[in-house]
């Protein structure tokens, strides 16, 4: 059948905790999850830090947006170039 059985994949979790060791496989595990969470954090902070970067940057420039209604496109920024004196 090409597949292995639920024997074979106890024998080879059997191999595994014995090279490895229950505790060694305990922290490896711990860790990964770790970084899988600071991951998903990273990605949830970085989306919001980019959108709060643009509003803050067009609050401190006094750029006004002239959206029209509420179907207005958030993504679209309005933009006015200004020459230093």
């Amino acid at each position: 059948m090409g597949s292995f059985s639920i024997w074979h994949w106890l024998i080879v979790l059997l191999i595994v905790v014995m090279v490895f060791g229950t505790k060694k496989l305990k922290n490896m595990g711990s860790d990964l999850g770790g970084a899988v969470k600071g991951f998903k954090d990273g990605m949830k902070d970085g989306g919001q830090s980019a959108d709060d970067k643009t509003a803050a940057a067009n609050a401190s420039a006094g750029q006004v947006s002239h959206a029209q209604g509420a179907s207005a496109d958030k993504t679209t920024i309005d933009v006015e170039a200004k020459q230093k004196s």
